[in-house]
């Protein structure tokens, strides 16, 4: 698709959420003509959606409705929303018909002139990139933050120009519509089971994350977490110069942990970058996050000394392992972005032991087993919420905590009230979920808002 070649075509955009509708926007911008596939009632759309009326976006909308009756005789492009699975009727009817399926990271991968470093994985996704883009910021370069973080891509490409860097948060979900997408530097960081409930089995969904450097080439830099088996195993699969990072090994190259310090072995060359207990955020996930970061970063030219001024100084991200408050002797932390059971077993690791576990929500497909020794060794109480309730109860019953200690809560004031009665001085009380949060709230971030307003009744 060559730039401009857009306008007046007919372009279908599926999904009203807030790709979609940065979709549309810039679509719009690009005087394409445009609808707006959702199976909500227009009248339920955010206001956002509907202010997409004025520039002349036309909805298809229906509630409960399935797409698969609207006509796609017109339209000679999908921008399909990360939302919408591809096995949906519509995107299998449009796929049927031989019409192009994109997403809107390669819409605006598409029409950017900037360069992209992507990152990726099951955990620790929106850390790195939010340190990397740190990084290059306080390099003094020019840059954009956003894919799966913040702001929509396709919402903020106009400001980019060929000196701008592009850090992108990258899904499963986005890369499952990616083709000519070719970041210089992708990252991946792990991959353990999650959203199988949409990719199948792990297979599809590393085949759906390995298309982060599917268009990579020699001068390119593909960054993997050599201490995960999985992510390892990648490297046979890459064009890319493979850059491994570790915490346990000593690399040959790349960038690792020696004798507590973090250094980058390249060609010959050695730099010390930092020491590992100089970084602010805390914790061994949180090490391999600022790895891959350094990776990311110095190989794009960034000094060491400006990538360990900001490792000293980065304070981390909302909801994930965020410090709410202490109330008479109690922490509460905030991980609500804890949405699978690698993140929540990462969570539990962070902390020694007298853990009150708040957990539960929508199940992904993966067992929650896993959980069961960190349970059994730092957990004193657990309350669980929503629709893996039981699921959550079976696992605490499996680790041996006493059926006296294990509540289920009916909705988050009835949690946070209850773990106020049970805490004591000396405990930490974590919202780490280990489950979705589309049983009950709109997003993670609304989940962990609300435990925050919460607590901070408590003070």
């Amino acid at each position: 698709m060559e730039k401009l070649s857009l306008s007046e075509k007919h372009v279908l955009v599926v999904g009203a959420g807030l790709s979609g509708v940065s979709a549309a926007k810039f679509l719009c911008s690009q005087h394409a003509v445009v609808s707006l596939y959702d199976d909500k009632p227009a009248a339920l759309l955010s206001d956002s959606a509907k202010a997409l009326l004025k520039q002349g976006v036309a909805f298809l909308t229906g509630a409960g409705a399935d797409g698969s009756g609207i006509d796609l005789t017109p339209f000679s492009l999908v921008v399909a929303s990360p939302g919408v699975s591809l096995k949906s009727p519509l995107l299998q009817k449009a796929a049927s018909l031989g019409l192009p399926i994109i997403g809107e990271l390669e819409l605006a991968y598409l029409f950017s002139k900037g360069k992209f470093i992507a990152i990726t994985g099951t955990n620790g996704k929106t850390t790195t990139t939010t340190l990397t883009a740190e990084i290059f910021r306080a390099a003094g370069k020019k840059m954009l933050l956003g894919g799966n973080i913040g702001l929509p891509l396709a919402e903020q490409i106009a400001l980019a120009d060929e000196d701008t860097v592009i850090v992108a948060e990258v899904s499963s979900f986005q890369l499952e519509t990616v083709e000519a997408f070719h970041p210089v530097a992708a990252a991946v960081l792990n991959i353990t089971p999650d959203h199988l409930d949409r990719h199948g089995d792990m297979a599809g969904y590393t085949a759906a994350k390995s298309n982060v450097f599917a268009q990579q080439e020699k001068a390119d830099y593909t960054v993997l977490n050599y201490d995960d088996e999985n992510t390892r195993a990648l490297a046979k699969k890459t064009n890319g110069q493979v850059v491994f990072f570790s915490r346990k090994e000593t690399l040959a190259q790349g960038v690792y942990v020696e004798q507590g310090e973090i250094v980058i072995a390249w060609q010959g060359e050695k730099i010390s970058v930092l020491p590992c207990g100089e970084i602010y955020i805390k914790g061994n996930h949180n090490l391999e996050n600022a790895l891959a970061a350094v990776a990311l970063s110095w190989f794009q030219g960034i000094a060491a000394a400006v990538i360990a001024d900001t490792l000293r100084n980065f304070r981390g991200v909302v909801h994930r392992l965020e410090f709410v408050a202490e109330v008479n002797g109690v922490q509460y932390i905030n991980d609500s972005k804890g949405t699978n059971v690698d993140s929540t077993i990462k969570a539990l690791e962070t902390y020694p032991d007298h853990i009150i576990w708040i957990a539960g929500g929508r199940n992904k497909g993966a067992s929650f087993d896993p959980l069961i020794p960190l349970v059994r060794e730092r957990v004193t109480a657990v309350v669980a919420l929503g629709e893996s309730a039981d699921l959550i109860k079976e696992v605490s019953v499996k680790a041996g905590i006493p059926s006296e200690k294990i509540y289920t809560a009916k909705d988050l004031p009835d949690v946070v009230a209850h773990c106020h009665r049970i805490a004591l001085p000396g405990d930490v009380v974590l919202l780490s979920p280990a489950c979705a949060s589309w049983d009950m709230f709109r997003s993670y971030e609304e989940r962990g808002d609300i435990f925050k307003n919460l607590v901070h009744t408590l003070e």
